[in-house]
């Protein structure tokens, strides 16, 4: 899951003419995107490092009220602007730039109006993550990365100051959240910036004994707000749940999906109730296979569970589990190398790695890929650690990530899922398509990918595979109606576990981890299911259309050119391409 950290530089906004000057009309707006992409990196120099651009990398400003009222100034600023364009004579991939752009824009006052979660929000306050990614890249010298991390470090103190101003009546939730996320990721400051320091040729002893004293300031801070959250009193907490109205409204701008969330949540129940036949078709054939001349059960659900829950015993050892997934992402590559899939360029490096202290606590594995200004840094694929656990909840996470399971799990995430696509995000010649990448075409894309790979062939086309990815696929239909029922329709913990665990076959362990996931993001759950319709459908269409003509490889590989934008835009300029 990727973490934006909002900080502010005095002197924001410039002069924007509403009245474009030059006769060519794109001419114009490509002259107004690349102001708004300078003036939004000026105001968000976090988010500007997150996608590769560094200049501002030395400023950590404090989100307060003022920073608020820029952000509101430069969305109207801005606005009013893209609102003097005459859209019908821009182009085709201007007129989606024009669109992101203004759904961006509108997303920002709203979030200062009436989202206001930074107020409720503790885990938004963590500046953890974005000081990780900075030691951790490769964008400039080390010295250099250090240097700029102590101006940085410099602001940390007014910074958790003003997040104690702000937080009102937080939820349980997240206050829990951001306590265990600042404790973690405080190894930032107390250890691998120090032990980068102190390794570090090309500073002289007096400017590391500054540097080393200020980390140790910046780790008592991240550790004073942790014990200030543990210690507020707050009777009456805010429920999680964010109710129709607010859903509705995040839904329509992080989805940005041609359905309502009411639209997609029904498809969802439908496609859960088809899988169920599909899973159950299966299981009764290789029944006698795996269970002799044991009698199938006249639940249908049962039978399925039955025969999830034996093939779920074959999975690998708790400490194989990163090795494992090393394994698998050649074998992968080669497979839609050989298939003819899509191009993978083989100079954009992968790294599995283990996940980071600051990035725990919501999902168990996720992709960290360098943004648009940075292409050549690595990508990592970030997985959850075992240590600790009991041999138990273990066992019950290593049953549900399975050894079919753990395949379409690296597929998702990595070849041709998240790693790809967003390889691919990155070589859109529209900085807008990839700066403002769209979560449900991102990870639609991976769960089109998973269903792509197995009707191409992927696991020989084992019925025990299909079956598998079938309860995988679950997840992303079953994560629409929990996500949509949890925060629209107040379903209690109860009821969405039995979802997911009676009617998902998810381990308890995996369903548990799944509810605390609904309870701390609101919408992002819809992703995977919406994006996976809406491609899946445009793929479908294509094929009718193209009939023999329709080219797999170049299909995919025009669907992703056009960078993160929403499926429907994107539907948009294929149409507009291909007529």
């Amino acid at each position: 899951m990727k973490k934006v950290f909002f900080i502010l530089l005095a002197g924001l906004l410039v002069s924007c003419s509403n009245t474009p000057k030059n006769t060519d009309v794109n001419a114009n707006f490509d002259a107004f995107k690349q102001r708004f992409v300078d003036q939004l990196w000026v105001l968000y120099p976090g988010w500007a490092s997150s996608v590769g651009y560094h200049k501002f990398d030395s400023i950590l400003v404090v989100p307060d009220a003022a920073f608020h009222q820029k952000e509101l100034a430069f969305s109207k600023t801005y606005l009013d602007s893209l609102h003097g364009f005459d859209k019908e004579k821009l182009s085709s991939n201007n007129k989606t730039d024009c669109a992101m752009i203004d759904n961006a824009l509108e997303g920002i006052a709203w979030n200062v109006k009436s989202y206001r979660d930074f107020e409720w929000n503790p885990s938004n306050w963590n500046v953890c993550g974005s000081f990780g990614e900075m030691l951790n890249g490769t964008y400039s010298s080390l010295d250099a990365r250090l240097r700029l991390m102590y101006v940085r470090m410099a602001n940390i103190p007014a910074y958790y100051a003003e997040a104690k101003n702000a937080i009102k009546n937080p939820t349980e939730e997240h206050r829990q959240l951001a306590i265990d996320q600042n404790n973690g990721g405080s190894e930032i400051f107390e250890k691998d910036y120090i032990d980068s320091v102190t390794a570090c040729s090309s500073l002289s002893a007096d400017e590391k004994q500054r540097m080393i004293e200020r980390s140790q300031v910046c780790a008592k801070e991240v550790h004073a707000f942790a014990d200030w959250l543990t210690a507020l009193k707050n009777p009456t907490p805010r429920s999680f749940r964010l109710g129709q109205e607010l859903y509705a409204k995040k839904f329509q701008f992080d989805i940005q999906s041609s359905y309502s969330p009411e639209e997609i949540y029904q498809k969802a129940i439908k496609r859960k109730d088809e899988l169920h036949k599909e899973m159950y078709t299966i299981s009764v054939s290789l029944w006698n296979k795996y269970m002799g001349k044991k009698p199938v059960p006249e639940d249908s659900l049962l039978t399925v569970r039955v025969m999830i829950d034996y093939l779920s015993s074959k999975h690998v050892a708790r400490d194989s589990f990163q090795q494992a997934i090393e394994t698998q992402i050649p074998e992968l590559e080669k497979f839609v190398s050989d298939k003819n899939l899509i191009y993978l360029d083989p100079k954009k490096p992968l790294v599995v790695r283990k996940e980071p202290a600051y990035m725990a606590g919501v999902a168990g594995a996720s992709i960290s890929a360098p943004g648009p200004y940075d292409k050549d840094a690595n990508t990592f694929y970030n997985v959850g650690s075992l240590a600790g656990w009991t041999d138990e909840r273990a066992e019950s996470y290593l049953r549900e990530y399975n050894h079919y399971i753990l395949q379409i799990l690296s597929i998702h995430e990595a070849v041709p899922g998240h790693y790809t696509q967003l390889v691919y995000s990155n070589q859109s010649p529209s900085i807008i398509k990839s700066i403002f990448g769209n979560g449900s075409m991102i990870e639609g894309w991976a769960v089109y990918s998973e269903r792509m790979m197995l009707e191409s062939g992927y696991g020989n086309n084992e019925q025990e595979m299909w079956l598998m990815y079938y309860k995988w696929h679950l997840r992303a239909v079953c994560n629409t109606i929990l996500d949509y029922s949890v925060h629209v329709k107040n379903m209690s913990e109860k009821d969405g576990l039995h979802l997911l665990m009676d009617e998902a076959f998810q381990q308890e362990a995996e369903a548990k981890g799944k509810w605390k996931r609904c309870s701390l993001t609101q919408v992002q759950l819809c992703s995977y299911f919406t994006g996976f319709t809406e491609i899946y459908d445009l793929r479908e269409e294509s094929k009718t259309k193209l009939g023999k003509a329709f080219d797999l490889k170049k299909w995919h590989e025009q669907f992703l050119s056009y960078g993160s934008a929403p499926v429907k835009e994107i539907k948009t300029l294929m149409h507009d391409l291909n007529n």
